[in-house]
């Protein structure tokens, strides 16, 4: 079996594969991105390559059916998340096309010395992108498509369980009318990655998946002086503060928990909740996850291996005295029973881990001091939740969090043009919004002498 074949999870077929790629088409894509660099995106404007974005949008929701069910083969997702992580696509690729002019707009600066001037936004090459299975569609669209709206070309290794939706995306970039060498799809191995990764035509690196990968890829980056974005992993808390409706904080801690089968970094993993609101979000949330309905909630895990580790991690927890609420730990195929742990000490391997699959941590606290403490004692600094009728107080904990994302009041409030992106162990830069799109800009200083 070659590196990129697709193995459906939910019963364990091999349905296709794919030959990794030789030098010489690892050669043929860098120069076409290359080629595309010099030829297309540095003598078209914004707004041309923005009217492209814009048609590649509405390919993402014309195709949201086809596109959906490539994923649900190769990932897992249940079919609805699926549809539904190809329109938000769109809906992200259209936001940057719509605002693509006033975030690229130059930038006046106000300078003691009183000469006009100013930073313009341009591209700075081609970039290599290296993307995850968890969001085959939604990951590339906020990597890849700010950087062709900017006057970037892009090389793009997709997971090796994803190479039928990293061919549709190929396919969809290039029905929108992106020319060729605009967007290159590229079978690559580990091994490979590093050669491209060090080859002069590249002039940066956007990683998202594991903390392991990120440090590979930023030690290669570094030692070939090119700037790098690592969105790796998380252990999201969601705090539960003091509120007068615990079914709302409930249903947001299963939803922030079951998204994506639970395997989506910026998911809900630690659930800490007030002592006086305890007993009774733990009941409720405990039926609530119990409850939820396979091929309707959730959907198997992406691979076998995903499956063994994850239940490797909670039977450790189990060893070291964590306590099971709900979920037994004994998966069928790649069906893990949503699970529900408490008990958890700092000493357990399992308190500074990303679990990713449908588990939950639960935790009891007793003042906000308590809280901020077992939240901050995360190595992973991606995004959390609050709960809290006082907005103030949810504010003022926010502030204390090391997190690179608050939200208030409610889990899932992304958003298409919304920027995205942790500290500590959750990697660097940002994703999303005008910051996004400028992740690899060259920010060119023009200064004009007085006449």
């Amino acid at each position: 079996m070659g590196t990129f074949a697709v193995i459906n999870p939910a019963t364990g077929e091999t349905v296709a594969e794919y030959p990794d790629a030789t030098a010489e088409e690892i050669e043929a894509s860098l120069a076409s991105a290359q080629k595309a660099y010099q030829e297309w995106a540095r003598k078209t404007t914004v707004a041309e390559r923005a009217a492209l974005a814009k048609r590649a949008a509405e390919l993402f929701d014309e195709r949201k059916d086809e596109l959906g069910a490539i994923i649900n083969r190769e990932m897992g997702k249940p079919l609805d998340q699926s549809i539904g992580e190809a329109e938000f696509s769109g809906a992200i690729t259209a936001a940057f096309a719509d605002n693509a002019e006033k975030w690229l707009a130059d930038e006046h600066l106000e300078v003691e010395d009183g000469l006009k001037t100013f930073f313009r936004y341009q591209g700075t090459g081609v970039i290599l992108g290296i993307m995850p299975w968890n969001y085959p569609y939604y990951q590339v669209a906020r990597f890849a498509v700010p950087n062709l709206i900017l006057g970037n070309t892009i090389v793009l290794k997709h997971a090796a369980q994803c190479p039928e939706s990293a061919l549709a995306l190929e396919q969809l970039f290039r029905d929108a009318g992106f020319p060729k060498g605009a967007y290159v799809n590229v079978f690559a191995t580990h091994e490979q990655l590093a050669d491209i990764i060090a080859d002069d035509r590249i002039q940066g690196v956007s990683l998202t998946g594991s903390e392991r990968a990120g440090a590979i890829v930023a030690e290669q980056a570094g030692r070939a002086l090119k700037k790098c974005v690592l969105e790796l992993g998380g252990s999201d808390v969601f705090l539960v503060l003091d509120t007068d409706d615990i079914d709302h904080a409930v249903a947001h801690a299963v939803g922030g928990r079951m998204e994506n089968t639970g395997q989506a970094c910026n998911g809900s993993k630690r659930i800490v909740v007030m002592d006086k609101h305890f007993e009774e979000f733990k009941e409720k949330f405990v039926a609530a996850i119990g409850g939820q309905s396979y091929g309707e909630d959730f959907g198997p895990l992406s691979s076998a291996q995903a499956t063994k580790n994850l239940a490797s991690q909670v039977q450790g927890a189990i060893d070291q005295g964590a306590e099971v609420l709900v979920g037994n730990n004994t998966p069928e195929g790649n069906l893990f029973t949503p699970t529900v742990l408490t008990g958890i000490t700092p000493s357990m391997d399992v308190y500074s881990q990303e679990l990713f699959g449908p588990v939950a941590q639960l935790y009891k606290v007793s003042s906000d001091e308590e809280a901020i403490e077992l939240a901050n004692s995360s190595p992973y600094g991606l995004g959390s939740v609050v709960i809290c009728d006082d907005l103030e107080r949810a504010e003022q904990v926010g502030n204390q969090l090391d997190v690179g994302m608050v939200f208030i009041g409610a889990s899932g409030l992304e958003g298409a043009d919304v920027p995205f992106g942790g500290v500590k162990k959750s990697g660097y830069g940002r994703e999303l919004g005008k910051v996004g799109m400028l992740e690899f800009a060259n920010k060119k200083l023009f200064r004009f002498a007085a006449k």
